[in-house]
């Protein structure tokens, strides 16, 4: 008898338990899509899903890890000599350990290779080529030692996707220092650059505009890689890839971004313009308020 009471009670207490939670509903798909969520940077997907007063609750940050998803990045060239010119090799694999070889194009390439050591400079943008393998390769150079974060940033199947690992360059590293934020900078093409964020919230979507100007005139910027522009932001501390797009471009050098930062702090904005046949780049440090 005491057995049967003791089996009664359990089972109401389980039925209370799943009573329960149903009234508080599942986690928040904010925690799914910070180990890997979706939407390109540059995808024309919304940067997250909003409620009221324009707040969004599930924005999309990636770049956390190696393997998402199912798929997995695998670098056959961690380790780079310093100041030299290398090779960089690196595939997808599915949740099988085969080679992926299928690749949307998105902003006009299939594949986008995103390097930048972990104090946040020595950022390049490049474009490697795929072998029969489903081997990527594209050379590389980097010129100060220390620890590098590598973003393979692809569309796969429809979905936009970011896997990270690490590279490496021996020697002494000296780190620097994350730059105070500021309004203005200039570019490696010796262009002025203002950036007009508003007032950047975590969780609220914001609109990033960037104005190019060369002796007080505005400069009239190209089309690249499909778009007025190309912006790359990361986040101080954990280097997070965030999402964004871009939603706007003219020919008075104004270039803009719309993005959902999900938390408060310093992020690292890469933008990159072209005009004529260069390419060029620029980087703000951004301050989020909570």
């Amino acid at each position: 008898m005491r057995i049967a009471a003791f089996a009664v009670a359990l089972v109401a207490i389980f039925g209370l338990a799943v009573a329960a939670g149903g009234a508080l509903g599942p986690e928040p798909e904010v925690r799914a899509q910070e180990a890997g969520g979706h939407g390109g940077h540059g995808s024309a997907a919304s940067p997250g899903r909003h409620g009221e007063h324009g707040s969004a609750v599930s924005p999309a940050v990636r770049g956390l890890a190696a393997a998402a998803d199912g798929l997995r990045l695998v670098v056959a060239t961690p380790e780079l000599a310093r100041g030299r010119a290398g090779m960089l090799r690196f595939r997808v694999l599915d949740a099988h350990d085969r080679p992926v070889r299928a690749f949307d194009v998105a902003h006009e390439r299939r594949m986008h290779a995103i390097v930048v050591r972990h104090d946040l400079t020595g950022f390049q943008h490049v474009h490697p080529r795929m072998a029969d393998d489903g081997t990527w390769s594209v050379p590389l150079s980097l010129d100060a030692p220390g620890s590098y974060r590598l973003y393979a940033d692809f569309t796969h199947e429809g979905a936009a996707r970011t896997l990270a690992s690490d590279l490496r360059v021996d020697g002494d590293a000296d780190l620097l220092p994350l730059p105070a934020p500021a309004s203005h900078a200039m570019s490696d093409g010796g262009d002025a650059v203002r950036l007009d964020a508003g007032q950047a919230r975590a969780g609220r979507e914001t609109t990033l505009r960037f104005a190019v100007e060369r002796d007080g005139r505005p400069v009239a910027v190209d089309p690249y890689l499909g778009a007025g522009g190309h912006l790359v932001a990361l986040r101080e501390g954990d280097l997070a890839f965030l999402h964004v797009h871009p939603v706007a471009a003219d020919d008075e050098g104004r270039i803009a971004f719309a993005t959902t930062l999900p938390s408060a702090g310093r992020h690292r904005l890469f933008l990159q313009y072209r005009v004529g046949p260069h390419v060029r780049t620029v980087a703000f440090t951004l301050a989020v308020a909570p």
